[in-house]
């Protein structure tokens, strides 16, 4: 198990930053490395951002070594979703199976997570979202067609999409942790549109299925300073409480958000005019 360091910045830092300084603090790449489990410890709300790819061989964690604690779960909720073919993870020796767009969420106090794919030629891919959680929430798999789906936006100003709740009480409680899948509709370019805030809350971006030649525009900042970052496929972004985000891609594209902070009021944003970023 690797366990990058994300400490980020703040509004008045970004000035001076080049681009592999914002990419370094904002963005994470490698996640879904064949064979492995990579994670990321954000300091942004002590969000970790995690990638597992099994093949012939399971992949485990568990230990809270990484994070100061005896368990990874001893303070934490996390959801998994699964972004390639189909696989399962064994919780405390509970196997869940996840086709393509399930999550797990796994609650606190879990001691050993096990994953695998059921076919090592073609493997799941797990993205995970880990936030620290105050109470104990019972594990569940929600399936893809068990996911609150919200259709936004317009074609005509190429911003149509479904947005998919899965971690969310409408669906499935969580201590902190909000988790969901949106897919810009078939010519449809922009995602979170109109772009916004929310200072109570920040949010992990990450970018899937999308071809290899293929990137998303992702930008961020304050909205009267904005900056940009060029995402590939796989690639998660980092959005902090202070941070406008939003993004448009060159091809098709998909992306899982996940949130945690003050509350899980989906609705809890400010929105900035599109006549108004700079």
């Amino acid at each position: 198990m690797t366990m990058m360091q994300r400490y980020g910045a703040g509004p008045d830092q970004i000035d001076a930053m080049n681009t592999p300084a914002l990419r370094d603090n904002f963005m994470v790449e490698g996640l879904f490395t064949p064979g492995k489990i990579v994670f990321a410890y954000s300091h942004f709300d002590r969000m970790i951002l995690g990638g597992a790819v099994p093949t012939e061989t399971a992949l485990e964690f568990g230990d809270g070594a990484e994070i100061g604690t005896p368990l990874f779960f001893t303070a934490r909720e996390m959801g998994v979703a699964n972004l390639g073919a189909g696989g399962w993870i064994d919780v405390d020796g509970t196997r869940y199976s996840l086709a393509n767009r399930d999550v797990l969420y796994i609650g606190r106090d879990a001691e050993k997570i096990t994953l695998g794919s059921d076919n090592a030629d073609n493997p799941a891919r797990f993205y995970m979202n880990s936030v620290p959680a105050g109470v104990s929430i019972a594990h569940r798999l929600i399936r893809k067609s068990e996911a609150k789906v919200l259709e936004l936006g317009e074609a005509a100003r190429s911003n149509a999409r479904s947005l998919a709740m899965y971690i969310h009480p409408e669906v499935a409680p969580s201590c902190l942790l909000l988790m969901g899948i949106t897919d810009p509709a078939p010519g449809s370019i922009w995602n979170t549109m109109p772009p916004h805030l929310h200072e109570r809350r920040m949010e992990a971006y990450c970018y899937f299925d999308l071809s290899e030649e293929d990137r998303v525009m992702h930008f961020m900042g304050r909205p009267e300073n904005t900056r940009h970052l060029v995402v590939a496929n796989g690639d998660a972004v980092l959005s902090p409480a202070w941070s406008l985000h939003m993004g448009a891609g060159t091809g098709p594209y998909a992306f899982v958000w996940g949130m945690t902070g003050e509350n899980q009021a989906y609705g809890d944003v400010d929105p900035v005019a599109i006549k108004d970023l700079r």
